[in-house]
């Protein structure tokens, strides 16, 4: 596309793009800092991860050259490079230069930065700079810009990628490629030619100190945000979140972090992408409630008329959010060593089932929840082959128990043993924990079965030392069905998981995307109302990427290849998909003392598939 003056000056008046500027200029919030010299270390800095984790340039290891990208969400030149980029890491992994992309976009999230850098294959490090130190240490000006420091992290070069992409135009080719002219110069240990080029790119707009709203008071503010959003974790009593946040105390002795954690929107914990899918169970504060905890604590925590606040929400019942079960069962006393690492543990349910049961609500409560990371409920059924097993439900971090909504119910099949899967962790101090799996009966008639589909790869070889390997997986939908919600499980090593419809008239839709996968909350992701109609023959599709690399904090070896494997220094890949038959109409009368079948009863024809409002298993 040939660019003219009008062009241009269009392009600067909208978006003040057309002044090209090198490292020596002052246009950001490095005013408060020198900006380094060519040739001289830049100073320290820290940025956070994807993991929502303080990390620094040393912990990406040795390299001989490192190379920062800077970038924002909707910076179209940011666009345009990120894929070469994502193609010149790869093609200098091996002589050892270290690619990072540094966030600086204010609104911009972690969730659909990890997204943006998924979108455009690039497998290097992708790092939100929230404070701005990177940005000071190396005097970056604009999105799209890259800097280059030698081993001993010495400014080198700054400046473009290449003139390939301009202000209202671009070339089919670069007549001169800067980047990798300075990087080979690095890597050569000579002078870069031209250390300092021209930037096209979004200026990076310094940090925003928007007035403190007046009057912002934990009593008509604050408590209504933490009572929606935050509370359901948060609450007095056993509890899965470190603190309660009730009260004005409880809020006034954490203010500090809670801003912390909602500016990062690192809480509420939620990993879906925006970008695809709604979900009934979404969690997300607006900019605004943000802006007001970031308010409140500005203004020293006032504490507003606290009489005014409505009485705090019933207790969390800490035991059976399933109601009251009809049927407990519970294991042997589970010993747990003080410190250590702990094998997942298999334990069989002492229970039997005679009859094919029927049941819409199943949790598994430990006696001692701090001790828990996750545990699987596991159903094999008879005349299974070796090794078969479904999952039945779990206790994941930030999951709910199994709680169908009406006529919908799961069948355990007559003489099938139950087994829990069991990841337990250390505390410091040797301790016990007995586990209870409560379940709750059907108590009307049974019209859907819940159905699961385990998009599952099993032949895991993780490369050694790979940031992204990539995993997929594949399985057909074998009548008319709808779809109720997903979960995603993968050990310590998992990065992203997307989820995918291909339709029997080709057509392809994203279901899901969890670009930032955190093993730590394994969440369900819950279509509302009717859920997703798949057509018979639609192939669900699950694409997994694993971090083996060295730069994933909780990776236990990354010189290692990667099996599958039930424990955590393993990998497993499994997408599942819960769903019900469109066309199925049990019509079961449903023995609520006992979840038998006693009679078979015509269906009604209104009983059309309920819309899921309830709880899936695992989440």
């Amino acid at each position: 596309m040939k660019s003219t003056p009008w062009t241009l000056l269009l392009v600067s008046v909208f978006c003040g793009w057309l002044v090209l500027v090198g490292p020596a200029s002052v246009a950001t919030d490095s005013t408060d800092a020198a900006v380094p010299k060519f040739g001289e270390r830049v100073a320290e800095f820290r940025f956070t991860d994807i993991r929502y984790l303080p990390r620094s340039l040393d912990e990406l290891g040795a390299a001989r050259a490192y190379v920062l990208l800077f970038t924002t969400l909707d910076c179209p030149v940011v666009a345009r490079y990120l894929p070469l980029l994502g193609a010149m890491q790869r093609e200098y992994r091996d002589r050892q230069v270290q690619f990072v992309a540094v966030n600086v976009g204010p609104g911009d999230d972690l969730r659909e930065i990890a997204y943006q850098a998924l979108r455009s294959e690039c497998d290097f490090p992708v790092v939100k700079d929230f404070d701005r130190q990177v940005v000071r240490a190396v005097g970056a000006q604009r999105a799209g810009q890259v800097v280059v420091l030698d081993a001993h992290q010495r400014l080198q070069y700054s400046g473009r990628i290449d003139d390939r992409f301009r202000l209202g135009g671009e070339r089919a080719e670069p007549t001169r490629e800067d980047l990798r002219e300075a990087i080979e110069a690095v890597l050569e240990e000579r002078p870069v030619e031209k250390p300092s080029t021209p930037i096209d790119g979004c200026l990076i707009t310094p940090l925003p100190t928007p007035p403190v709203e007046q009057g912002v008071t934990f009593a008509e503010h604050v408590e209504p945000i933490l009572r929606e959003h935050c509370q359901a974790c948060h609450h007095a009593g056993p509890t899965p979140a470190p603190f309660p946040l009730v009260d004005y105390q409880d809020a006034l002795d954490h203010a500090a972090m809670v801003v912390e954690v909602t500016r990062q929107q690192r809480m509420p914990p939620w990993y879906a992408s925006e970008r695809h899918g709604e979900f009934a169970n979404e969690r997300r504060l607006s900019r605004q409630q943000r802006q007001r905890l970031e308010d409140w604590l500005a203004l020293g925590c006032p504490a507003g008329d606290l009489e005014s606040i409505p009485p705090p929400l019933p207790a969390v019942d800490s035991r059976w959010k399933i109601g009251e079960p009809d049927l407990v069962v519970k294991t042997a006393v589970q010993q747990i060593p003080a410190t250590g690492f702990i094998d997942y543990r298999y334990v069989i349910l002492p229970v039997g089932f005679e009859e094919d049961t029927w049941v819409q609500g199943i949790q598994i409560l430990p006696s001692n929840p701090a001790v828990m990371h996750h545990c699987n409920l596991l159903c094999i059924a008879p005349n299974e082959p070796p090794g078969a097993r479904s999952l039945v439900t779990g206790q994941v971090p930030g999951g709910d128990p199994m709680l169908l909504d009406e006529h919908i119910g799961y069948r355990i099949p007559a003489g099938s043993s139950l087994v829990l899967q069991v990841h337990y962790v250390t505390v410091g101090e040797a301790t016990t924990d007995q586990i209870s799996v409560g379940f709750r009966y059907a108590k009307q008639r049974i019209d859907h079965r819940l159905q699961l589909i385990q998009v599952v790869n099993n032949e895991l070889a993780i490369s050694p030392n790979d940031p992204a390997h990539r995993v997929v997986a594949r399985r057909t939908v074998p009548v008319d069905m709808v779809g109720y919600g997903m979960f995603s499980h993968m050990h310590v090593r998992g990065k992203d998981m997307t989820f995918s419809a291909v339709f029997p008239d080709g057509s392809r839709q994203k279901l899901l995307v969890i670009p930032n996968y955190n093993f730590d909350w394994q969440h369900s992701y819950r279509w509302p109302s009717a859920g997703v109609v798949f057509p018979a023959g639609t192939q669900l599709e699950v694409v997994a990427h694993f971090d083996n690399s060295a730069f994933n904090p909780y990776n236990p070896d990354p010189d290692r290849t990667v099996p599958e494997g039930q424990q955590t220094y393993d990998e497993m890949m499994y997408g599942f998909v819960f769903l019900v038959d469109q066309n199925e109409r049990l019509g079961l009368m449903i023995d609520p003392a006992t979840g038998h079948v006693i009679d078979r009863a015509d269906a009604e024809a209104s009983s059309a598939v309920p819309p899921p409002e309830a709880s899936l298993p695992g989440g």
